[in-house]
């Protein structure tokens, strides 16, 4: 902590000068590494930090990722369960079936959700780092097996939408575009779902869309690959010509 004092100032305004540079240097310790310090404190080595580090990371994005507002929101609101209807699906393109208002209540707070996990490991972890990515993973698959729901969650793409906000916003953009043009061209979510995904982790190392850590890219992939095997069934119907058309119901 370097702290300049001018030779005629009064005792009191030194003292004042020390306590607030004191204040300073503690909150900047506090925010940039709080957990790690305390691991190392504890007496851990730098790896055994690194390694707590993300299984923290991971643990708490999944517990956010796997709160099903869709299953909670049609349960209050309507008093069913819309896993019985529909595709039997929590995520909010099925949750629209049966209230549309529901339906992007549900899109916005399942994007929350990993929006909140991001937000958090850059709270605790700033500046490039590869824990962004274990985040943005792990509250994509939280949505998708969630522990309350006997693992059976939803697909992840509003969930992948608030993840990957923070670390790829150029490369969301581009894809959201892609997405409208392919849900109003052939009007069928999935597809558009489907595309979309498939196409952002190449859209991100193109645009360079990463947060300076190449790793992360690895973790889109992998997430990508996991919403679009989620996908499986709506594959075998588009390939089919039997996958249903997405309209607006009232309610």
């Amino acid at each position: 902590m370097d702290v300049r004092v001018a030779e005629g100032d009064s005792p009191r305004l030194r003292r004042a000068g020390l306590e607030r540079a004191l204040r300073a240097e503690l909150t900047r310790e506090v925010r940039l590494d709080s957990l790690g310090r305390f691991l190392q404190f504890a007496g851990e080595s730098p790896a055994a930090t690194q390694s707590m580090s993300v299984f923290i990371i991971a643990a708490v994005s999944y517990l956010l990722g796997s709160i099903p507002f869709g299953f909670i929101l049609v349960r209050v609101f309507r008093g069913q369960d819309v896993r019985l209807t529909g595709s039997g699906n929590i995520g909010a393109t099925n949750v629209a079936r049966s209230s549309p208002v529901l339906g992007v209540l549900t899109l916005v707070l399942d994007a929350l959700k990993g929006l909140a996990a991001m937000a958090l490991t850059r709270a605790f972890f700033p500046g490039p780092n590869v824990l962004t990515g274990v985040a943005a993973l792990f509250a994509i698959v939280g949505h998708m097996f969630p522990v309350w729901l006997k693992f059976r969650g939803g697909k992840g793409v509003a969930t992948a939408l608030g993840s990957f906000a923070l670390l790829a916003p150029a490369s969301l953009l581009v894809t959201a575009g892609i997405f409208v043009a392919v849900v109003a061209a052939f009007r069928r979510v999935s597809l558009g779902s489907i595309v979309a995904v498939a196409l952002f982790p190449g859209l991100a190392w193109l645009l360079h869309d990463y947060a300076d850590a190449p790793q992360v890219l690895g973790f889109m992939a992998i997430a990508s690959l996991l919403i679009i095997a989620r996908h499986h069934q709506n594959i075998r119907r588009l390939l089919a010509g039997t996958e249903p058309r997405f309209q607006w119901r009232r309610g």
